[in-house]
């Protein structure tokens, strides 16, 4: 239990945070709208490996702070709280942007040249890692054993793998497609609702 409850946390907070829209999502909605369903389900797969290389980088830098300074603790747990609630706010804010597709303009690719693309989208993008460091601080207990990790890299891979092979799947539907982009706005502010609640819950045991 000690543990159990940090990491369903962990599970809910960057769920909220992979399901937000960003570079990923207009990634794999123009690919299964443009390609068959095999080939969006490749770079989901490559933004789930970029997820382990960032989240597993993550992890071994928060080993070494730790390490080396133990008040460090506290003042990432901060950060990782305001950091959530930075991506609420603007989660809020961006609620009502329109959600831009243009396939016309999506060229039709195999699954390998998907894959590396999902890859280097997750990459290239440095908030990933940011996130990670943070949240992993924030959430985890300080003297958490090896496998508690493990399981951290297994939920957030997860999590990623998970939501955006549902995005393909409901892109390449063209009623489903057309349900989530009318229901956006109120789905965007209840995530940032519920991230909101988990940085600010997150500052006030600091």
């Amino acid at each position: 239990m000690e543990y159990l409850i940090p990491l369903i946390t962990l599970w809910a907070a960057q769920l909220l945070a992979a399901i937000s829209p960003g570079q990923s999502f207009v990634l794999i909605s123009r690919l299964a709208l443009s390609n068959p369903r095999p080939v969006a389900m490749s770079a989901v797969l490559g933004l789930g490996v970029g997820t382990i290389i960032w989240s597993s980088a993550a992890i071994a830098g928060l080993a070494i702070v730790l390490e080396h300074a133990a008040w460090a603790y506290t003042a990432f747990k901060i950060a990782g709280g305001v950091y959530l609630l930075f991506l609420a706010v603007m989660l809020w804010r961006h609620s009502r942007d329109p959600v831009e597709l243009d396939p016309a303009r999506q060229k039709r690719m195999g699954p390998w040249p998907a894959f590396m693309m999902g890859l280097a989208t997750q990459l290239a993008n440095p908030k990933v890692i940011v996130f990670f460091g943070s949240i992993f601080v924030a959430l985890l207990p300080a003297s958490s054993p090896a496998w508690v990790y493990v399981v951290a890299v297994i939920i957030v891979f997860g999590n990623e793998v998970g939501w955006y092979a549902v995005v393909a799947m409901l892109f390449s539907v063209q009623k489903s497609r057309n349900a989530y982009i009318r229901a956006k706005t109120w789905i965007d502010r209840a995530m940032a609702g519920f991230l909101g609640l988990i940085g600010a819950r997150l500052i006030v045991d600091a």
